[in-house]
């Protein structure tokens, strides 16, 4: 029988009004991130019908993290935000009870976090929500080694280091490190959105960062809602403080909102070791063979060059239209929106060298580049001013 309120229709979007889109633009947050597979779904049901002891899951939970991150420790959080802001408040407090249970007071602490100027980002705001206070660092494009010495005080807490696609590095990671350990202050690195590849995984650490976030909920197709926390022994112990007392009782502290449910924490490290496991030679190839064909279907329009790129700044083989001065059809805004109008909704990337439109094969699913190059066809070939 149909209730009045659940009308029958195809599946629960429906049920719900809301329309199902193609996902070309990445493992966007807003468009739900990725896909979890089947595996993790089943791993979550099961962890669902039965009572733990929540600590002493953490810390198993946090193992399969470190082993997978070349870390001494990990932890399961609920995203990279949370870790960000976890990593903020272990380097403020360490394990000082009295310190994790004022934050984010700050005062008489070392409270200053520092960050190249050029690799401000929106969500960088994470570090502060633990009471710190960020401190840039260098040029907003460039920065030198002796800007970083200089920086650095009797009030730095650890320096900021981000990983992200046309994210600048002026500074190499492994410099980073170098110069800060010199002065004795740690490094914490948001690499958010660099898995894939799976080298990334341990690439922070192996260059001597002292703690890294992840998103569980992009290339590692975890839950949305999950992330990854890896690094030095005793400021995970402390970040795990923040989180939850060791005998398991609550605490009021800052770390309260990063908790995650132990379906998450069971569906995360499913994912993530179906994600080492995992051929990526063969999926990489899969995105390529996708990208190919988009790129296939628009060549010969007059002043686009479509070509597919697969670079450090490019999640996996992208299909990327640039437009050329002699371009005369529709601005790429309006190209965009067209495709957001139609049915399904195709949302695509842009940004990155101009205002380009790119499609990120990492969330096209098998069939849906024809869909595509036939609307993108579609608009560049009859798009005029």
């Amino acid at each position: 029988m149909t209730s009045a309120k659940w009308p029958a229709r195809s599946d629960i979007y429906d049920r719900l009004g809301v329309p199902k889109v193609i996902n070309a633009a990445s493992w966007l947050t807003a468009l739900g991130g990725s896909l979890m597979r089947p595996e993790v779904f089943r791993a979550m049901e099961e962890a669902g019908q039965h009572f733990v002891v929540m600590d002493q899951l953490y810390l198993a939970a946090g193992k399969v993290v470190a082993r997978a991150c070349g870390a001494e420790a990990g932890m399961v959080c609920a995203g990279a935000s949370a870790g960000n802001m976890l990593m903020a408040a272990s380097v403020l407090t360490g394990d000082d009870d009295a310190k994790i249970e004022r934050l984010p007071d700050t005062a008489g602490m070392k409270d200053e976090i520092l960050i190249l100027k050029s690799q401000r980002n929106y969500y960088d705001k994470s570090f502060e929500q633990a009471g710190a206070t960020l401190v840039d660092v260098g040029m907003p494009s460039d920065a030198e080694p002796y800007h970083l010495e200089a920086a650095i005080t009797g009030k730095t807490a650890a320096v900021a280091y981000i990983n992200a696609p046309f994210m600048k590095r002026p500074i190499a990671l492994r410099q980073v490190v170098e110069i800060a350990h010199a002065r004795g202050v740690p490094v914490i690195v948001d690499s958010s959105a660099e898995v894939p590849p799976i080298e990334n995984l341990t690439l922070p650490m192996k260059d001597g960062a002292d703690m890294v976030t992840y998103s569980g909920g992009k290339g590692i197709n975890g839950p949305q809602n999950a992330g990854l926390l890896a690094g030095r022994k005793d400021l995970i112990a402390a970040a795990h403080k923040h989180y939850m007392n060791p005998d398991g009782s609550s605490r009021a502290s800052i770390g309260r909102p990063a908790k995650v449910s132990k379906e998450t924490i069971i569906g995360m490290v499913t994912a993530l070791e179906l994600f080492l496991e995992t051929d990526h030679a063969a999926v990489w190839e899969g995105w390529r063979k996708q990208a190919k064909y988009i790129v296939g279907r628009l060549q010969g329009i007059p002043g686009l060059r479509v070509v597919t790129e697969e670079h450090e700044n490019r999640q996996g083989p992208q299909a990327v239209i640039y437009f050329e001065p002699k371009w005369k059809g529709l601005a790429p805004g309006q190209i965009r929106q067209r495709l957001k109008d139609g049915n399904p909704p195709v949302y695509v990337g842009g940004g990155g060298y101009g205002d380009e439109i790119n499609m990120v094969m990492v969330n096209v699913q098998p069939g849906e580049e024809k869909i595509i190059a036939d609307r993108l066809a579609e608009i560049l070939g009859t798009g005029k001013r």
